[in-house]
């Protein structure tokens, strides 16, 4: 079979395989060796020239032909670097050619920040859109992002940040990207500049996106973390105690702002109304060993997440979440309003018990609670102090009765407990109690 013939035009014939022109009216003695990569746009100049003549500037807005031919030899090798998938969709790539190619080198390096851009977006969308806002994006705004479209939404800076935050960039490549995002907000063709971005700073540029963002994929622990989230939303199955013990033998190994990530999407799953009630259950499970190998930080901003459901007027996910903080014992992480008059509440409820009937059998419930707010002298509010010390002192003391000497043999424990956290700090709290209370 013949070899399919070269495509032609109303000039000549190009023979590809060559890189031989025969224009047409020619003999063979006028053949022209071309490059097939030949970048450089002959007639660049000729626009420089028309600039001049209609009295528009002129100087440094091209490249100078020196500077483009360096990046015309050096280009078809960074781009032969790539795999054909990738290539294919890079359209900011061939805007960054053409830019290159005219000596738009300012055009070019906006290109070049776009197509990074695409690509950390990609990856974001690969680890998991959920997981990803939650990293990103705080507060009442989180509501505000949901889908694929809303990354657009984020600015070029936060992307960055969090794709750092979630490794998926390392921390060389982040400080890279972060110098040419500079560089693009600086010298970039969308800002007033007077600078000249040499061929050598736009091949570094260009070298930085394809070897690092283009090229480069997610570390282990951050596709073990995507996994992990993908598979704890659809597996409606009971955790069993062997694979329980085996995920939390992972957990544990996991680097403190991958289980940050973890905490924050766990708990969005839980208090999610239409969530399953055995993915639920899965979660209560092992949400407890998430947060105990969680960082102090990541805790506090669900306890203001939460609080936020309240003040919103979402109760089924304040409700939700509730029961959350109770499954992982982190009452003392909620915020200190919400602290405050909760336990406030629970003080006023476990004097009521101890006062009535039964008294014995109804504390310990309410003094676990109050527990669950206070696990260290920290947790004691000044708005509750008083009346904390008077309660518990109260409890311990117990009723004139004989049974137990009027004291709660399960809820013994806590006012111990809590009674002991006061240390010199709240001791004259605790002499003004006594006082008063043995005051005829």
């Amino acid at each position: 079979m013949l070899p399919p013939l070269c495509p032609r035009d109303g000039e000549g014939h190009a023979a590809r395989d060559t890189g031989v022109i025969l224009r047409k009216g020619s003999n063979m003695s006028d053949l022209t060796k071309v490059n097939p990569t030949d970048l450089i746009d002959p007639q660049a100049q000729r626009v420089v020239d028309f600039l001049q003549q209609i009295g528009l500037p002129y100087d440094n807005i091209i490249a100078a032909q020196s500077e483009r031919n360096i990046i015309g030899q050096n280009l078809p090798a960074y781009i032969e670097s790539l795999p054909s998938e990738i290539k294919k969709d890079a359209r900011y790539l061939s805007k960054f050619v053409v830019g290159a190619g005219f000596g738009l080198f300012d055009y070019s390096l906006n290109a070049i920040w776009n197509e990074v851009v695409i690509d950390l977006r990609r990856k974001a969308i690969a680890y998991g859109i959920d997981i990803f806002f939650d990293s990103a994006v705080g507060g009442k705004a989180r509501d505000f992002y949901k889908t694929e479209e809303d990354l657009a939404s984020l600015k070029d800076a936060v992307l960055l940040d969090t794709c750092r935050k979630l490794e998926l960039i390392s921390d060389t490549t982040y400080k890279k990207l972060k110098h040419i995002l500079e560089m693009r907000n600086d010298i970039g063709i969308s800002h007033p500049t007077n600078y000249t971005i040499n061929a050598f700073e736009l091949l570094g540029w260009l070298q930085t996106c394809i070897q690092d963002v283009l090229n480069d994929r997610p570390t282990e622990a951050a596709l073990q973390v995507q996994a992990f989230i993908q598979n704890l939303k659809t597996y409606t199955s009971p955790i069993d105690p062997a694979t329980q013990k085996t995920i939390e033998s992972k957990i544990k190994e996991l680097a403190t702002h991958h289980l940050s990530s973890i905490l924050r999407t766990t708990f969005g799953i839980y208090v999610t109304t239409d969530t399953d009630p055995q993915v639920r259950k899965n979660i209560s499970v092992i949400a407890p060993t998430i947060w105990s190998n969680c960082a102090d930080e990541p805790k506090y901003k669900i306890g203001i997440i939460l609080e936020g459901y309240n003040t919103n007027l979402h109760k089924e996910k304040y409700k939700l979440g509730e029961q959350f903080f109770q499954v992982v014992r982190g009452n003392s992480f909620r915020t200190q309003n919400e602290r405050a008059i909760i336990v406030d509440t629970l003080l006023d409820q476990l004097l009521e018990k101890h006062s009535g009937w039964d008294n014995f059998h109804h504390e310990p419930p309410v003094a676990d609670l109050i527990a669950s707010y206070v696990n260290e002298q920290s947790d004691i509010l000044q708005n509750n102090v008083e009346k904390l010390v008077k309660v518990m002192l109260m409890c311990r003391i117990g009723r004139d009765v004989s049974y137990c000497d009027g004291v709660s043999p399960r809820g013994q424990a806590y006012y111990e407990q809590i009674l002991k956290m006061l240390g010199d700090k709240y001791a004259p709290n605790a002499m003004a109690a006594l006082t008063h209370m043995v005051d005829p």
